[in-house]
């Protein structure tokens, strides 16, 4: 098959469940007020769209830009695959050009599983020799979905065993009012933990008592029981 944008789609609906879209809409909280509203979906699972990126591999930036508007979350899904792959194995004036692409498109990185599968290989890889201000700005948007960016980017950096990122971008939001970026910074505080517990106990020392109780729970979920009981006893 022709690998055109064309054929991707044709090939997305053709693999896309019904009964897989009805719960991939629940679960994405697609419903009124709720964070993914009025999202639809084609029931692809991601084994498949990952397939689907290995078919597609060689589809142009412009087509996958264009892809990333669709209507579809599995597409925006794939989409995103797509650039964070080619960035992978792109030489630098490409990655510039994907790394722009991205950034002008945050507002279809548009739920919580887009971000995470394409922030940390893009933007986190793109800033690891650049200066990190990107991330503080980012972090600072009114868009939920720009502040999840900002500190799952740095699960790129940690991996790296550079923290200061993360701690940085996790105690500047740590007043955000939404769940979704209480998590986001507990997930990365616990990757912190998982390369050096050290540098997490330190962080939570200073800031345990006043973190979000879902953002606390999340970062210390590999610890011994009896410092989970303690540092669950300093929150808030």
């Amino acid at each position: 098959m022709a690998v055109t944008l064309a054929a991707l789609r044709k090939r997305l609906r053709d693999v896309g469940d019904p009964d897989d879209a009805v719960f991939l809409q629940r679960f994405f909280k697609t419903g009124p007020g709720q964070y993914g509203e009025g999202d639809s979906f084609l029931g692809i699972r991601v084994p498949m769209t990952r397939s689907l990126s290995r078919e597609f591999a060689s589809l142009s930036i412009a087509d996958t830009e264009k892809l990333l508007h669709d209507k579809w979350h599995e597409a925006r899904l794939l989409a995103l695959v797509l650039l964070a792959n080619r960035y992978e194995r792109a030489d630098q004036a490409e990655r510039e050009k994907i790394f722009r692409v991205y950034l002008a498109n945050t507002d279809r990185v548009n739920n919580w599983d887009l971000v995470d599968l394409s922030a940390p290989n893009i933007v986190g890889a793109h800033v690891e020799n650049r200066p990190r201000a990107l991330l503080d700005k980012l972090a600072k948007s009114k868009s939920l979905w720009e502040r999840r960016i900002a500190i799952v980017s740095t699960h790129w950096l940690i991996r790296r065993d550079q923290f200061d990122d993360t701690l940085r971008i996790s105690t500047a939001l740590l007043g955000d009012t939404h769940d979704l970026i209480h998590k986001a910074v507990g997930w990365m505080l616990r990757e912190v933990g998982k390369r050096d517990e050290r540098v997490l106990k330190q962080y939570l020392d200073e800031h345990a008592h006043h973190m979000p109780r879902t953002a606390l729970r999340y970062s210390i979920e590999r610890m011994s029981p009896a410092m989970r009981k303690h540092y669950m006893s300093l929150g808030q």
